[in-house]
Parts: structure tokens; sequence; C-alpha cells
């Protein structure tokens, strides 16, 4: 080999070795976790006589719906009362009608559409949702499928008057208030249901299982507010360390009343 090719080689060679040295990976970016499905719940007082100060906030109506959805939610909790002698599932939250027009009463006191006291018609009188009215079980389900939103459903404890009455006559009735319109759209909607009553809790169970509605007891959001709701609403920042501990974990779905505030503290935490 003559004196200059060796000299190309070795200048070759030398910028091999330069450009190997220089170009070094770049280290990964850590990953965000995913981002969780977010389940509105409209909040409700805790503190002493919560019902003078309650807004009827709950998203038990299509607006509800409607708010719930442009906030970030991709499902709802909402409350199943039971009217008279269980005639008929209703979407309402408190044991009376206090938040409604017209005489206060407990619900399971009112006929759905029969007297001059009955439940259907009334409308909420005061909070973000004044004119709206009272849903059926049916009428609810249908409008959060319209909205493509995943429905949780909490059977409240009053309606244990109906649901583990003493009648048999009674019994069957409730029962198929709730059952018959889940079974109508389970297959082409996601609907999940539970109640905080203990001595609801196992006859419910019991009743989804023999009716072949097992999925609806699966899969419920993880609760992850730390702060209790009052009127008007305290600062979301003061859920914030649990919310960051509950996202640490790795949760596919959570619920909060702080829906629109949630979403927005999601930002650049999860992908």
């Amino acid at each position: 080999m003559n004196i200059k090719k060796s000299r190309v080689f070795a200048i070759v060679g030398a910028l091999t070795a330069g450009l190997l040295t220089v170009v070094t990976p770049a280290a990964p970016a850590a990953a965000l976790p995913a981002c969780p499905q977010i389940f509105g719940h409209g909040g409700y007082p805790t503190k002493a006589n919560p019902w003078d100060r309650d807004q009827v906030r709950q998203p038990n109506h299509p607006r509800g719906l409607t708010d719930q959805k442009s906030w970030g939610a991709s499902g709802v909790e909402a409350d199943l009362q039971l009217t008279k002698n269980g005639t008929k599932a209703v979407m309402w939250h408190n044991t009376t009608t206090n938040g409604l027009t017209g005489t206060r009463k407990a619900i399971t006191e009112l006929w759905w559409a029969t007297g001059s006291d009955m439940l259907k018609g009334r409308k909420i009188s005061r909070g973000p949702y004044t004119g709206e009215t009272v849903y059926t079980f049916r009428e609810w389900l249908d409008a959060v499928r319209a909205r493509q939103m995943i429905a949780l459903v909490e059977v409240k404890g009053e309606a244990k008057q109906s649901l583990l009455n003493t009648d048999s006559a009674i019994r069957a009735r409730a029962w198929q208030e709730i059952l018959d319109p889940i079974k109508e759209r389970i297959a082409g909607q996601e609907i999940m249901i539970y109640t905080h009553d203990a001595t609801l809790k196992t006859e419910l169970e019991k009743r989804i299982k023999a009716a072949g509605l097992d999925a609806t007891l699966t899969n419920r959001p993880t609760w992850v507010d730390s702060v209790g709701w009052e009127e008007p609403p305290p600062a979301a920042s003061g859920n914030h360390t649990k919310w960051q501990s509950t996202l640490n974990q790795g949760p596919k779905r959570i619920a909060t009343s702080w829906t629109k505030d949630y979403k927005t503290w999601l930002a650049g935490r999860c992908a």
C-alpha cells in the first residue's frame, strides 16, 4: 500500500471513530400512565342539614347528562328510587320531593302518574337544573345511551321498602321495574348497578345474577375525591393529593364530583 492510500484510510478511520463517539442514543422519556375514564357525580352536601343546602346537581336527567359529557365524563353515577309499592323506578336522589315543586312527601308514598299529588310532572325548584323534571329509569337509560355514555346506577336505600316487602306481589313488581329495563338494553349498552344499603346489597346481587346480568356488578369506577362536597362547592385543589395517589395506581375508571376540574387536572399527567 502506498503512502497516499494509507493516509486516506487513516483519515477515514479517524472520522468514523469520531462519529461513533459523538452519536449516542437519547435516554427514553418516562411513559405517562393511561388516562382513566371519568364518571361524573352530582355532589350532595356532607355537613349538618344537607337538604337545606342541596342544589340538586345529580345527573338524573338529560340536561345533567349533557353537562357531564361536555365536562369530559365517559359515564355518570345517578340515583334510582321506587314510587309507592314499587310501581315505577324513577331517577331521583332525595328521600322526599325536597327540591321539587309541590308538597314535600316521601317518594315511596307517591304514585308515579296517579292522584292529585303524583310525582310525574313535578319540576326541580332550585339549583342549576331548575325546571327539569323527574325521569323514569327507562327514559334515563335511553338518554345515557343517546349520549354514548356509560350508566352507573345507585339503588337508594329507600327502595327496599318495596324490594324487600313482605307482600310478594309488591316485591315482584318492584324488582321487575329495575331488572326489565336493564335486560331490554344490556346487549347494546353498558350498565352497572349497586347499592350502599347493606340490607339490600345481598338481595340485589342475588337477583342480578339470577337474571343473568352479572356484568352489571363489575368494572365500577374508583372514587377519588377526598374533600366532602358542600354548597357552594369547595375548591377542587383539596383533592389533588388524592387524585395523584390514585392516578399513580393506574385506575381504568374513576368517579368524581368535580368532573370538569378533574378533566383539566389530568392534562399532561396521562396519555
